[in-house]
């Protein structure tokens, strides 16, 4: 048989793997139709629980993310890898299971959280921790990256056991990997015994199986996090003329660092958070594409409870992917991904220069619904007063979810006090039970995500803002991005208005589309 022959039976297995994928995946999104809080185009599975982002890797002209996915329902259980892959970053489509734990393996309690990298010969290969025993990798030699092969040696870098506290020990979690000229290196660990804050280990190794300790990679700084921080789920590369180490805390979410590669020792001198008390981001992935870019993606978790889970019978959603950047300044450049802008119907827009006025509203009637995209240029009359931009908005303010621009305050915020008539959702200040079980009741769930954002002088609030029925994504003016949970109880909370509340303030430009389901 002929090299085209061979080629061409390839791609015709490939096109049928992928057709029989799609009409599973539609069959199953016909159950969740009704579903008035399930986001419909933001990626999640086609059923069931998800959460961290894992191995993210553009390859053989097809982003492919995976995911901590439990396929047995809507809660957290026995832990194994997702799989979906995409040609435009917006339509997905899921694969088979990648990921499953050997009964009698090292990963034989779970196929926990970690990356993906290429190797030095050109395979893919992802690295991840399996339960109990530690770090482990699997190669695809397909592809579509269907079919994993678990390395023989697994674990190729041992847990820490119980006693062991000797230099160089880390409790081996959650890892990432990359070629660096002749070797690979590995983050692997984010505790180490006897120490507070958040700390990861370099792992050096020229042929994979083994691997050797070399030190830790960078100092934890109390002024900048809580020493019951940690770095979970690292993630490791080059932006711009800098290096960035994005990570999650269980005790504050997604975080990271911007800095200097000196060596064998990372050097920041930027941290910042990506979520705030009441959010709930924790864990960030990344790629690059085939144009250069980076692409972040990240994990939203539930806020309902692990009964309300089971019964809807999915949790967990992704962010929108973003495209990180650094700006001319130095600091992170964050934007939505162009490609959304396909999903974009029924355009509305506000006439420019329409007016604000101090303590007035203006009512946005054609802008109502809950799957919506908002792009606004809005200019304060005062540099101290206030945007308020509420959504989901029921006729009678009884629910309503408000997007906050304070100036006096500095601060971006997504207001949750009303967002909800349902007394069980509650926004917890720290996504550890622990930490939040120690503090008074009154300190124990916030009612805003608030986060820093300043802007320039005469400079306009610009917001690109994404509602996706639960779930509303805020990005001010490239610089900050506000990811919220939201549960509206009622069909009519769907409207929309500027608030004068806080001092006028002149609408440069307002557009607003709704956004088309991303099907998968």
């Amino acid at each position: 048989m002929s090299e085209g022959t061979n080629s061409d039976a390839s791609s015709g297995q490939q096109i049928d793997q992928i057709e029989r994928d799609i009409a599973a995946s539609w069959r199953l999104a016909a159950r969740f139709h009704d579903d008035s809080l399930r986001p419909a185009y933001h990626f999640m599975p086609a059923a069931a629980w998800m959460n961290d982002i894992n191995g993210a890797l553009f390859w053989k002209g097809r982003y492919h993310i995976f995911y901590q996915h439990n396929p047995d329902g809507g809660y957290w259980k026995w832990m194994q890898w997702g799989h979906a892959s995409s040609a435009d970053l917006v339509h997905w489509i899921h694969h088979p299971i990648a990921l499953t734990p050997d009964l009698d393996g090292p990963d034989r309690k779970g196929c926990y959280s970690g990356g993906a990298f290429v190797t030095r010969d050109g395979q893919p290969m992802l690295i991840y921790h399996g339960v109990p025993d530690g770090t482990c990798l699997a190669t695809s030699h397909d592809d579509l990256l269907v079919k994993w092969e678990k390395h023989p040696d697994n674990p190729v870098i041992p847990s820490l056991k119980e006693g062991d506290a000797d230099e160089g020990k880390y409790v081996v979690f959650d890892p990432c990997a990359w070629v660096e000229e002749d070797r690979y290196c590995a983050l692997v660990g984010n505790r180490i015994p006897g120490l507070k804050g958040d700390r990861t280990a370099l792992f050096i190794s020229k042929d994979l199986a083994t691997w050797q300790f070399v030190a830790p990679f960078y100092e934890w700084q109390a002024a900048w996090t809580d020493p019951g921080d940690d770095c979970a789920v690292p993630d490791f590369f080059s932006i711009g003329h800098k290096w960035m180490l994005l990570f999650c805390s269980h005790l504050q979410g997604s975080q990271y660092y911007l800095g200097q590669l000196e060596g064998d020792r990372f050097i920041p001198d930027v941290h910042a958070r990506l979520m705030w008390p009441g959010g709930q981001l924790g864990g960030p992935r990344s790629l690059l594409d085939d144009q250069g870019r980076r692409i972040f993606f990240d994990w939203v978790e539930e806020v309902r409870g692990v009964e309300r889970e089971r019964i809807s019978g999915w949790a967990g959603v992704m962010t929108l992917p973003r495209v990180l950047s650094l700006a001319p300044d130095g600091t992170l450049a964050m934007d939505p991904l162009p490609e959304l802008d396909v999903l974009r119907m029924n355009e509305r827009r506000v006439p420019p220069g329409t007016r604000v006025e101090p303590g007035a509203v203006l009512p946005l009637d054609d802008v109502d619904g809950d799957c919506l995209e908002m792009n606004m240029k809005i200019g304060l009359d005062e540099p101290d007063g206030q945007v308020r931009l509420a959504l989901r908005r029921s006729p009678d303010d009884a629910e309503v979810t408000t997007v906050v621009y304070d100036g006096a305050a500095g601060t971006l915020s997504v207001d949750v006090s009303r967002s909800t008539l349902d007394p069980s959702i509650r926004y917890p200040a720290f996504r550890s039970s622990t930490r939040t079980e120690t503090l008074p009741e009154s300190e124990r769930y916030v009612g805003a995500q608030i986060a820093p954002f300043h802007l320039g002088p005469d400079e306009p609030l610009a917001l690109r803002v994404y509602l996706d029925r639960s779930i509303l994504e805020v990005f001010a003016n490239r610089r900050q991005c506000i990811t919220q949970r939201i549960y509206p109880t009622r069909r009519d909370s769907t409207t929309a208005q500027l608030d004068g509340s806080g001092g006028g303030c002149t609408v440069h430009a307002l557009t607003a589309w709704d956004m088309a389901p991303a099907r998968g």
